[in-house]
């Protein structure tokens, strides 16, 4: 609940006494004290009146208003002898010193608080467009049958090697390692029993990497001899292995 504040000047809630002190309307370092604490006295006397409850914060402004207001009324002869009492400075600044900088700092957060809801405002005014169809401006790719190179291989490769080493456990079992003319063997006879092999179907699940080189490099040198021919569907598709001569046949469809 906001509470008025009532000048002489104007009338309205805090916000507009700090809009009014921007003007230099009214003097910040120069706040009537004595009609600010008697209006704001009078705002939660009506709060009790209506039986609403009045939160500490006011009460503690109503005693900070008080207490400044009590030192401004002093006699200077009166403060002098008050501050010594008190072990003060004699000189000791203004005692609305604290809240003017409360104020100041509660302007600062209100002015950033009204920069950031214009700047909402404008995000909110913005409408992007929305997505138009482009598919019929899309370049169709060739998706016929062609031979893998070497380049299509070791990027094949570095996949494989890059979800091993994702999936590596974390205790190994020896192994004994296998020769790339042995590989090569069991290739072949890979094929020849189904007439083709996947590219991924050659490596087991739990393969090390020196079984995937091995691996590789007997493909690398079934392909050199001729043994073999290593075709792709489609972009991005599983390596397809065929003895030679037999790749058509066995691509269809797939």
């Amino acid at each position: 609940m906001a509470y008025s504040i009532k000048l002489d000047s104007f009338e309205g809630p805090l916000d507009l006494l700090l809009h009014l002190i921007d003007k230099a309307e009214v003097d910040i370092y120069d706040i009537p004290v004595a009609e600010i604490t008697e209006q704001y006295l009078a705002t939660i006397d009506k709060m009790q009146e209506l039986q609403l409850d009045v939160a500490s914060e006011f009460v503690v402004m109503a005693a900070t208003l008080l207490s400044i207001k009590s030192k401004m009324l002093l006699p200077k002869k009166e403060e002098h002898v008050f501050q010594q009492f008190l072990d003060m400075d004699v000189d000791e600044i203004d005692p609305r010193e604290e809240l003017v900088a409360r104020l100041l700092e509660y302007k600062r957060y209100k002015m950033l608080a009204e920069n950031l809801r214009e700047m909402e405002i404008g995000r909110n005014q913005v409408f992007t467009r929305p997505a138009e169809n482009l598919s019929p401006y899309v370049r169709e790719e060739d998706h016929t049958v062609t031979n893998v190179t070497l380049y299509d291989l070791i990027n094949a490769l570095e996949k494989l090697v890059k979800k091993t080493k994702e999936k590596e456990p974390m205790t190994k079992v020896s192994r004994d390692e296998i020769s790339i003319k042995d590989r090569m063997t069991e290739i072949r006879q890979a094929v020849r029993g189904s007439g083709m092999v996947r590219f991924s179907e050659l490596f087991t699940k739990g393969a090390t990497r020196t079984e995937i080189v091995t691996t590789f490099l007997a493909l690398l040198e079934l392909m050199k001899a001729k043994h073999i021919t290593c075709v792709q569907n489609q972009l991005f598709q599983d390596i397809i292995i065929c003895e030679n001569g037999t790749e058509g046949a066995h691509t269809d469809g797939l």
